[in-house]
Parts: C-alpha cells; sequence; structure tokens
C-alpha cells in the first residue's frame, strides 16, 4: 500500500472515536487509526465540532426495559426533552456490529421492534467486543453510553436509573459494571438515582470507595430511590440548577481528573404519591426473584424485575419510569448547556476573546466586526475573499433511476439547509482547522478578512465565524450592504445542478480598508479569492511584492480566474525574474485553459511582455521535457492500479501542461486540480535558489509521475509532478462544493508554517498529501468545511 493509499484508509470509512474513556482528542485520533467500527451522527459530530452541548442517552431502556411501543415513543420523548432544553441528543446504539453515536430514526425503530429484532442484546463493558464482531443489534446500558459518551467528548449522559450494588452482593458478588465506568470515564450522568431494585445504601458506599461524587440535584439533599424522591439515604454534596452542576464537571475537566459524576434527580413531585406503592412492588418482586433463582442470573435479573414489578402495579411503574427519564433528560440538557457556555469562556480565557460586534448607532463608513480582538498577536496567514451565507437545496434521490438528476424544472423532495461559506471564509476556516490541530498556539494564526452587511446575515456569519474559532476582527461591517448570499441547489448525488450568488458587498470594500488591516497584521502569507474588483487585487498584489509577502490566488470559477490579470501586469515591468508577481495560484482545469487564454488574447497582452519572454527563454525548456512529458502521458492516472477513465494523456492532449508551463512567468507555483485525475503541480526555481535546492539533486522519473528540467546554465529549474487522486466510492460522497476551498485551506496551513514546503520531494508529497485528505473530509461531509479537519493532524 502506497503512502498516500495509507493515508487515504481512514477516510473512506465514517467518522469514528476512541475506546478510551480518556482526553477525547488523543481518543478520536487513535480510533481514527485502528479504524474503529463507530459512526458519529452527523448532527451530533456538528455539534460536538463546534462546542455545542450534547446529551448521551442510553438504548437498554428502549431494548430491554420497556414494551414496544411505549419504548420508542419513550425515546423520542426523552430526544425531544433534551431539544427543549437546548442541546442535541446523542441515542447510542449498536446496529450490525456499528457503534452509532446518534441514532437515525429508522434506526431507533429497528432497536425498539423487539418482535422483530428479537437478536437484540444488551451491552454492558464486557460485551462490547463480541457483539461487535458478531455484527450484532444491541442497546447500551449505562456502563456502554459512558465508555462511548467519554470517547465522543459528550460530558452529560442522562438515563432513568444508575446500576449498583444488588441486594445480597456480599454473598454473591453482583455490582454493575455501571459503577466502575463512573472512575474511567469524565461524563456527568444524570439520573433518578439507582435503581430501587438495588441496595441503594452499599451502592453509595461503594461510590465513596471509588472516589465518585455523588450529588443531589434539588432543595434537598436527599437521595432519590427511582420511583421514590427519598431513599433515606443522603448525598454527601448537593447543587439545585445546571450552572453549579457544570462547574463540578467543568473543575474536574480543568484539573485533569478522568473520573465522572453522579447528579440524582429526583422523580417530579406529582409522581411521589404513587412512590410508596411501587416500592411495595419493588419489595414483592425482589422477593420473588430471590425465590425463583431469577437474582442469580446476572444481567437478565433488571429487565426481569422491571418487567414484574409493573405487572403488579398494573402499569403504574412504566408511568413513573417514563417520567423520570423524561425529566432526567431535560435537566441533562440543562446540564450540558451550561457545560457549554463554560468551556467556551475558559476558551476565552486561555487566549484573548473574540467579541462579537455590539450594535451601536449605524456609522457612515465600514467598521470592523471586534474592536477587542486587537490583544490577539498578530496573523501569520491572512485570508481575503467572501464570506457568504450558502442556502443548499439537495434533492432527494428517486427510487429506480440513478442518483443524479439534473432536470429539476419542479420543486422535488430533500434537503434544504442554511450554513456560512463563501471561497474566503471556507479557505481560512480550513486552514483555521489545521493550524489549531498542529498546535493551539497557532488557533489565531489565521484571518479571514471579508466585508459583512448589517443584516440578520450578517450577524450569522459573524456569529458561525466565532464559533469555529476563528478571529473576527477582520470582519468588517458595511452599512446598508447585503451581506453575500449563495443559493445552491444539488441533485441527489450532491452535485450543483444551478443556483444564484449574491456576491456583490464584496466589491464594496475598498483596497485602503483591507491595507490598514494587513499593517496590523504584516502577515507572510496573503490569501485572495477572485471576488474582490481587481483595482482592490492590483493594490494588494502591489503592496504584498514591495513586502516580500507570499501571495497565493484562488480563481473561484471560471468567468472570475482572470480577476488577476490586471494586477499581474501592472507587477511585470518592475518583477524579478526570480520571482513572479504572484507566488501559488490553484486553478481547475478549465479556469487554466481560460486564463491562458486570456494571458495570450486579452488586450493586457501578457504574454507579449518582454518579462513573460525573459523567463521562458530562462527556462530553457527543449526537446528533452517534450519527450519526458509524453512518457508521463502514458502512465495511468491512477496509483497501483489501471486507471478507470484513462492515463495521463490529458496532460498533452488537452494542452493542460503546456498552458500551465506558460503561465509559470506570472505565478510561480501552480497547483492544478483536476478533479477525479488528481493534481499537478507545476513550478519554477530561479537564481541562486535553484542552485542549492534539493530539486537539483533530483532527475525526472516518470514512474514518481515527475519531470525535473534543468536550463543549461543550472539556474533554472522547473518541475512538473502530478500527484493520483484518493478516490472515494459514489456512495461516500455527500457535497461536492467545498471541497477545494478545504485543498486550498489545507496547503495555506502548511505553507504558512513552511514557506519552502515546495522546496523538497518529500515536504511538497506531505503537502499535497495532506491536502487531498483534507479534501475527503469535506466531500463526505453536509457542510462546506467538515470538522474532521480538526483532527487531520492526527492521521
Amino acid at each position: 500500500m502506497s503512502f498516500l493509499q495509507r493515508r487515504a484508509a481512514p477516510l473512506l470509512r465514517p467518522s469514528t472515536a476512541s475506546l478510551r474513556c480518556r482526553r477525547p482528542s488523543s481518543s478520536l485520533a487513535a480510533v481514527l487509526k485502528e479504524h474503529a467500527p463507530i459512526d458519529i451522527h452527523p448532527e451530533v459530530q456538528d455539534a460536538l465540532a463546534h462546542g455545542r452541548p450534547v446529551v448521551a442517552l442510553e438504548t437498554t431502556i428502549v431494548t430491554h426495559g420497556m414494551p414496544y411501543p411505549a419504548n420508542l415513543d419513550t425515546a423520542r420523548s426523552v430526544e425531544n426533552n433534551v431539544r427543549k432544553a437546548g442541546a442535541v441528543p446523542a441515542t447510542i446504539g449498536l446496529i450490525e456490529g456499528r457503534v452509532k453515536i446518534g441514532l437515525e430514526p429508522r434506526e431507533l425503530e429497528r432497536l425498539a421492534d423487539v418482535h422483530k429484532n428479537a437478536g437484540v442484546v444488551k451491552l454492558s463493558r464486557r460485551d462490547i467486543g463480541p457483539a461487535i464482531s458478531l455484527k450484532r443489534d444491541g442497546g447500551t446500558t449505562c456502563s456502554a453510553t459512558l465508555i462511548f459518551s467519554a470517547l465522543a467528548g459528550i460530558k452529560v449522559f442522562s438515563t432513568g436509573g444508575l446500576g449498583g450494588v444488588h441486594r445480597g452482593a456480599e454473598s454473591t458478588m453482583d455490582i454493575s459494571a455501571d459503577l466502575h465506568e463512573l472512575i474511567r470515564c469524565p461524563v456527568g450522568l444524570v439520573s433518578a438515582g439507582v435503581k430501587s431494585i438495588l441496595d441503594i445504601g452499599r451502592t453509595l458506599e461503594y461510590l465513596e470507595t471509588l472516589g465518585v461524587p455523588v450529588i443531589s440535584y434539588g432543595p434537598t439533599d436527599d437521595f432519590p430511590a427511582f420511583y421514590s424522591r427519598r431513599s433515606g439515604y443522603k448525598s454527601p454534596w448537593r447543587v439545585d440548577n445546571p450552572n453549579a452542576a457544570a462547574r463540578v464537571l467543568h473543575t474536574q475537566q480543568q484539573l485533569g481528573m478522568s473520573n465522572g459524576a453522579l447528579f440524582a434527580v429526583p422523580i417530579p413531585e406529582s409522581y411521589e404519591t404513587v412512590g410508596q406503592e411501587l416500592q411495595r412492588a419493588v419489595e414483592q418482586a425482589v422477593a420473588e426473584s430471590e425465590g425463583n433463582g431469577m437474582s442469580r442470573r446476572g444481567k437478565e435479573a433488571t429487565p426481569w424485575l422491571l418487567k414484574r414489578v409493573g405487572e403488579l402495579t398494573a402499569g403504574k411503574s412504566l408511568a413513573s419510569n417514563i417520567a423520570l427519564i423524561e425529566n432526567t433528560a431535560f435537566v441533562g440538557g440543562q446540564i450540558a448547556v451550561a457545560y457549554s457556555q463554560l468551556a467556551k469562556q475558559r476558551h476565552h480565557n486561555v487566549s484573548p476573546p473574540h467579541v462579537a460586534h455590539t450594535a451601536t448607532s449605524p456609522s457612515p463608513a465600514s467598521t470592523p466586526e471586534s474592536s477587542e480582538d486587537v490583544d490577539l498577536p498578530p496573523a501569520k496567514l491572512v485570508v481575503i475573499g467572501s464570506a457568504a451565507v450558502d442556502i443548499t437545496a439537495r434533492a432527494d434521490p428517486v427510487a429506480g433511476t440513478s442518483r443524479t438528476n439534473n432536470n429539476l424544472h419542479t420543486t422535488a423532495p430533500g434537503v434544504v439547509s442554511l450554513t456560512a461559506g463563501g471561497v474566503g471564509r471556507n479557505v481560512a476556516e480550513a486552514a483555521h482547522r489545521i493550524l489549531t490541530s498542529y498546535s493551539k498556539d497557532l488557533s489565531s494564526a489565521t484571518a479571514l478578512v471579508s466585508p459583512i452587511g448589517e443584516d440578520a446575515f450578517g450577524q450569522l456569519l459573524a456569529d458561525e465565524t466565532k464559533q469555529v474559532g476563528l478571529r473576527t476582527d477582520g470582519l468588517i461591517r458595511v452599512p446598508k450592504a447585503r451581506t453575500a448570499v449563495c443559493n445552491m441547489v444539488l441533485d441527489g448525488a450532491g452535485g450543483l445542478t444551478g443556483g444564484v450568488a449574491d456576491m456583490d458587498v464584496i466589491r464594496t470594500i475598498g483596497a485602503a480598508k483591507i491595507i490598514d488591516v494587513l499593517e496590523k497584521h504584516q502577515p507572510t502569507m496573503l490569501a485572495v479569492d477572485a471576488n474582490m474588483s481587481h483595482e482592490t487585487l492590483k493594490s494588494l498584489v502591489l503592496y504584498a511584492d514591495k513586502r516580500n509577502i507570499s501571495t497565493f490566488f484562488e480563481p473561484t470559477s471560471v468567468p472570475k480566474s482572470t480577476v488577476i490579470f490586471p494586477a499581474v501586469a501592472a507587477a511585470l515591468n518592475t518583477a524579478h525574474l526570480d520571482r513572479a508577481p504572484i507566488t501559488f495560484a490553484t486553478p481547475n482545469v478549465l479556469e487554466l485553459a481560460h486564463m491562458y487564454q486570456e494571458a495570450c488574447a486579452s488586450p493586457l497582452e501578457l504574454t507579449a511582455h518582454r518579462y513573460w519572454w525573459q523567463v521562458v527563454d530562462q527556462m530553457a525548456l527543449g526537446s528533452q521535457f517534450r519527450l519526458e512529458l509524453d512518457q508521463l502521458a502514458r502512465q495511468s492516472a491512477y496509483e497501483g492500479e489501471s486507471a478507470p477513465t484513462g492515463n495521463l494523456s490529458f496532460l498533452v492532449d488537452n494542452g493542460i501542461a503546456q498552458m500551465a508551463i506558460n503561465l509559470l512567468p506570472f505565478f510561480q507555483h501552480l497547483v492544478i486540480k483536476c478533479g477525479e485525475r488528481g493534481l499537478v503541480a507545476a513550478f519554477r526555481i530561479s537564481g541562486t535558489q535553484a542552485e542549492s535546492s534539493a530539486w537539483a539533486t533530483h532527475s525526472s522519473n516518470i514512474f514518481a509521475r515527475q519531470i525535473v528540467s534543468r536550463s543549461p546554465s543550472g539556474q533554472n529549474l522547473v518541475i512538473l509532478k502530478h500527484f493520483p487522486p484518493i478516490q472515494v466510492p459514489e456512495d461516500k460522497i455527500v457535497n461536492v462544493t467545498g471541497a477545494g476551498d478545504s485543498l486550498v485551506g489545507s496547503m495555506l496551513a502548511t505553507l504558512s508554517q513552511n514557506p519552502a514546503a515546495f522546496g523538497t520531494p518529500e515536504s511538497l508529497d506531505r503537502l499535497v498529501a495532506q491536502a487531498q485528505l483534507a479534501a475527503v473530509y469535506t466531500l463526505q461531509s453536509e457542510h462546506a468545511v467538515s470538522p474532521r479537519l480538526s483532527t487531520i493532524v492526527d492521521l
């Protein structure tokens, strides 16, 4: 398996996380490397990636705790209660040997209908490995749910009742595995105490021995007894609001403690009166279990006891059971919301805060989104371009047809989503996520400079930018302007079929305002997209050239790809032969063709300029280069196998290589996006840098897909290298619109830390491999930029 294939392998599987109940980031990385069979629901993944509150929910109550369909109705109600509290529910279960952190409705129904799915198992820690390997369905107990909550980074788990020390455990040694997981997993477990069929006193003693905090949640320190608000025992600690509970968890997190905490929430008072009757039924059921031997049958005992209590109480216990789990779900949601707010405050205390724009009286001039971000250190990477709200409508595939449907002349069922986007913003977010994965010290190393309107869409962009951790001091409010909005319609395969883009606001911001921001940062890398006016781009390119700042141009689209040419033309008269006006550019093949045609035929006549002729003469490409290019064109476009769509002949037949070489006088490095045929890098190294470059010791290697051409003087190198694509199955592709932005953002992250990344074959390989991984992550995500980029360094 090649280096590229090894790096790509984890991406062709769903999101995963770790089975170690330690720090979530390192656990997630470990599981990604091990290809663990874990799927995180996109809604849960997005919430975790953005620091939004999530509450874990178990499924043993669905599979073994209640009759159908009450179990399904309760599961749905519990999820709704979590949402009412402002959090995202993550119901955890096992489907065909894959752990699901967050269930789809059909998956929840599958687990609930135990008549059709009689083989569903009850999962504790000991059962996880066998059940997964045998491809079973399963409901997670408290212990298994704690494990998967911790590995996913979920801080709050709501359930009905915790397992504990069984009656007679002094002789049977029957103690629930739930208790031990609370010392391994840093999760707050919210329950109505422990199940009343257990020995509550010994359970509390055992928790004390283990060092697990037991905290009553409410007006008294009474420890609840599941169906009753009082068990006769007291908790050592008490809190009476979600903020206080969240602070307990937050403090343990700050101290690096690996244990969780038990929050005991009493059943609603309206159910207290029936509690005594239920408790009598519990005592009778326990006595019966001891008489018939059920109490000695391990994990079968609890479901039997709960069922028997239900029979003895004519269903009253079921109503109480539902009420207490709905109550703990809502309280858990409140605690999760409070914890999320504390975690964000902690993040802001580690580095100076990103303060949101505060509404004031309208100003006639555009103003930065935040004035307090001045305390942040200067950004090494500044991305200037569009920030837009993306409204995406994706049609559902039509049964019995191909996945694509390119003739949508009417409305169709599907999904409509609203997210933060825009080429510049997407690129900045991708770079930020990857840089932050390198080191938390780089969390402010990327600055996005973009105008937004004083409208609801503008506020949404500011909030979403802050939410992902990007600094907001480069967002510039423009009075009476409309925030950029891009409305896209996708077919059932995720391909773009059409849309409308309202991007005029980007052209309302002049170069002077942007240069004020650049003066503040003095970056080493300046990236621009093609949404700005050519006058603004001209000023920015000249500014960067005078200060020796590397420039990176993302063409954005075919019509916009040549907007940079007036800036190039303005720089040619003073440009040094060893340094092109633009340092990096990333066109696709269509944009490359358009740029080449305009360079040759537009009134600017770039290829007629003396500078162009001088650089082409210095490159001195001759017959040997053409011979090697013909040999390269016969290689497969894919690595290690025959190409399903042919070889690299398109490099010659479509003139890709020739057009790239002719544009190198204007763009020092070109990375050409060739879609399913991979990437092509074309760049030149001149002067003393060529003599000392690592490339000077390398020769053309057709099997390595690279051509290295030296001029007779040895002072000019031209390198052309093809990088095979990472092949992604069609059914794994979710959205194709943001992959290129993630690829560019990854390159910028690398170049901002290593400006000489193109200087050696090894560092270039690493740059491209990471960029391709970033693109694949986003191909498989509903988001414009996949949250998984935040963990890409761990691969």
